[in-house]
């Protein structure tokens, strides 16, 4: 009997030990911590439960039969973040670069197979060489399984990537198919073909930073949610992240105790508005001031800063929050701000979490770059992730809620259950400029005339009257009450039901 257990300990001790001390030694010189540390940042302690420790690759071309490590380059299991759990992959890039085998694919579609049946969430921090060409189409035929089950778990259970490292050619469309990507600066990049291959074929000279490092891929090509300086605080923000999620979407999102009024008055959002309409503010402001304890995790910060997105919790309870920015454009509204929001509005409808939309958009922005870009059709996206959403919608029109845009974010007209608006509001087809050089086109060479035509027509539309008396606003508030107002639409909308029209699936302007 002691021999068996020697012998257990001895294969637990080879397979904890990775590619060994020093590949694990050149892994610390890069900043980066090696699979199980990583997981020991993000899981409580001791509650990793490891499935699949002594698995080896079946490879015996080019010599690979004598290159057999337990565990096959990934670590694999469930654990608890505060308490609730989560089932978790982790690439060994110490072994063999992390490339993905047959049997690592089978290690990672276990466990997803077991989050589906549990209902819990998966994590995968990747970090990999990508496909281990050793075994050819085997190793292809593994990444099909795993995006598969990616397809199958959408919008059943949440699926969170950390890109940890490398992650290239069809290793990114499994990230790419998850809820969020978070990266690390400097050390993590994505990409389908690599900078090599990207000179070869098009004699463009670029880095692997430069073509799909973090600040690529959350400034300008919106793949990434976010990016954090390295592993230990990346993987903090995953736990923080987490905890604002529901474990699938049988589950209502997680209700904590919170210790902040929710009746708290801010008088400061009085003046939050300018007295000049042409004038901006910053919208996260009132966001931070709507929630408990000033807590926001904001998603794609970087990436089309005229709409903000990201949770708060109110009452203890997670909000989707979907903000138009009058510091970025004015807040208009353009194709990757819609494409944006819509991802994100469904992600919340997907996991019951209710969406407050705070609402200052003067339209869409004009232009021959947006029309050619097809913002006709990226604006439907949004438009139909609104109109196709059963959550709890509570609205705030804080300033300028001008045509289109105004239906488009969230109007009572395509489904928000309680719409508000501040005094300053204004909702109308157009700016007060615009529509009276429509309507008094013959009076355009009058200049007084033409200004008092404006006034008048500031004083008759640049208000929350007109939409107040048809009942397409609730209520206009007063600012210092939004958190007040706000927490109750909520509480009253928590018993919502909406019951849909039978069908497949939707077909949502792609």
């Amino acid at each position: 009997m002691l021999r068996i257990i020697e012998e257990l300990e001895e294969r637990r001790r080879t397979a904890r030990a990775g590619g060994g001390e020093k590949r694990v030694a050149a892994q610390h010189a890069k900043g980066k911590l090696t699979a199980r540390e990583r997981l020991d940042v993000l899981l409580d302690v001791g509650s990793f439960e490891e499935y699949d420790a002594y698995v080896t690759h079946r490879c015996v071309d080019f010599g690979m039969a004598e290159t057999k490590v337990p565990g096959d380059g990934v670590v694999t299991g469930w654990g608890t973040i505060n308490g609730r759990q989560v089932f978790v992959f982790s690439q060994d890039f110490t072994v063999l670069g992390g490339s993905l085998s047959e049997t690592h694919a089978q290690k990672i579609c276990k466990i997803m197979d077991m989050a589906m049946r549990v209902g819990a969430p998966v994590i995968g921090l990747n970090d990999s060489g990508g496909a281990r060409i050793q075994e050819g189409v085997a190793s292809l035929a593994g990444y099909a399984e795993v995006f598969r089950r990616n397809a199958e778990a959408s919008g059943v259970i949440p699926q969170i990537s950390v890109i940890m490292g490398p992650c290239a050619g069809g290793a990114v469309y499994s990230p790419a198919m998850t809820d969020f990507i978070l990266m690390v600066r400097d050390t993590s990049y994505m990409f389908v073909t690599g900078p090599d291959v990207v000179r070869t074929v098009t004699n463009e000279v670029v880095s692997a930073e430069e073509l799909g490092g973090a600040e690529t891929h959350t400034r300008r090509s919106s793949v990434a949610d976010a990016a954090f300086d390295n592993d230990i605080e990346t993987l903090e923000e995953v736990r923080r992240l987490f905890d604002f999620l529901p474990l699938s979407n049988r589950d209502k999102p997680p209700a904590r105790p919170f210790f902040d009024d929710p009746g708290r008055i801010e008088m400061r959002l009085d003046t939050l508005v300018p007295d000049h309409s042409a004038q901006s503010y910053d919208m996260k402001e009132l966001i931070l001031a709507l929630a408990d304890e000033g807590d926001f995790f904001e998603l794609q910060k970087d990436f089309a800063r005229n709409i903000v997105t990201g949770f708060i919790r109110l009452e203890g309870r997670t909000v989707g929050v979907v903000a138009n920015q009058p510091m970025v454009l004015a807040g208009c509204l353009d194709i990757d701000s819609a494409r944006k929001g819509a991802k994100f509005v469904r992600f919340c409808d997907a996991f019951e979490i209710p969406l407050l939309t705070l609402v200052d958009v003067p339209g869409f922005l004009p232009g021959t770059g947006q029309e050619y870009g097809g913002v006709i059709k990226h604006g439907a996206k949004l438009l139909f992730a609104y109109a196709e959403a059963s959550v709890p919608m509570v609205t705030l029109i804080t300033r300028k809620a001008y045509g289109g845009a105004y239906d488009v974010m969230a109007s009572k007209h395509i489904g928000a259950d309680v719409n508000y608006a501040w005094p300053t509001a204004e909702i109308a087809v157009m700016g007060a400029k615009g529509a009276v050089e429509i309507l008094y086109r013959s009076e355009l060479g009058d200049a007084e005339a033409i200004a008092a035509r404006t006034r008048a027509y500031e004083e008759r539309f640049a208000n929350p009257f007109v939409a107040a008396e048809r009942g397409f606003i609730d209520e206009v508030i007063m600012p210092h009450s939004s958190r007040r107002r706000i927490a109750r639409a909520f509480a009253a909308l928590r018993g919502k039901r909406r019951e849909r029209v039978w069908r497949k699936h939707d077909t949502i302007p792609l």
